[in-house]
């Protein structure tokens, strides 16, 4: 069963998720492509997505948002997963996971799976500095590594029981 990871990231953290999901399901001996979302021009080759997106304000990543939906026809034939990453030091958001509950039933997709994100001062643009300054943010890694082996090798197990 081959699978794509594709995954929309700002400043790497989600696509460090989106290769740790890879990295789990290739333990399992899975077939697994793991690119940045802008890289996938074809979803020809794969029999099942995981997709993941950084959440910044309540939203997926635009980039996120329109592979998901200019695919949704070709995605709701295959089994698809997404994750969205992006709250931090327990400041979730009841609708951070709005975007990707809604994208998720536009591709009758699986599962979808809220992570908490990381949030670097170094990796912030000026005009970011600004925006996340107005929250009061508590700098530092909150993605739940475990959590994410976890739902990856649930993923890996119902992708081994289904016939390629």
């Amino acid at each position: 069963m081959k699978t794509l990871v594709a995954v929309a990231s700002r400043h790497g953290g989600t696509m460090e998720i989106g290769e740790r999901i890879g990295a789990c399901l290739r333990e399992s001996d899975l077939d697994v492509d793991v690119h940045p979302i802008d890289r996938v021009n074809s979803l020809a080759a794969y029999d099942a997505a995981i997709i993941g997106s950084a959440v910044y304000m309540g939203r997926w990543l635009g980039q996120g948002r329109d592979f998901v939906e200019v695919r949704a026809t070709e995605l709701s034939r295959m089994n698809v997963w997404l994750f969205s990453s992006g709250p931090i030091s327990g400041r979730s958001d009841p609708h951070d996971a709005d975007d990707g509950l809604r994208l998720l039933e536009a591709v009758n997709g699986r599962e979808h799976k809220l992570f908490a994100g990381r949030l670097e001062k170094d990796d912030l643009g000026l005009t970011e500095r600004f925006i996340v300054r107005m929250v009061h943010p508590v700098y530092g890694d909150y993605r739940p590594w475990d959590d994410i082996d976890q739902w990856a090798r649930a993923i890996a197990y119902e992708l081994r029981a289904v016939p390629a």
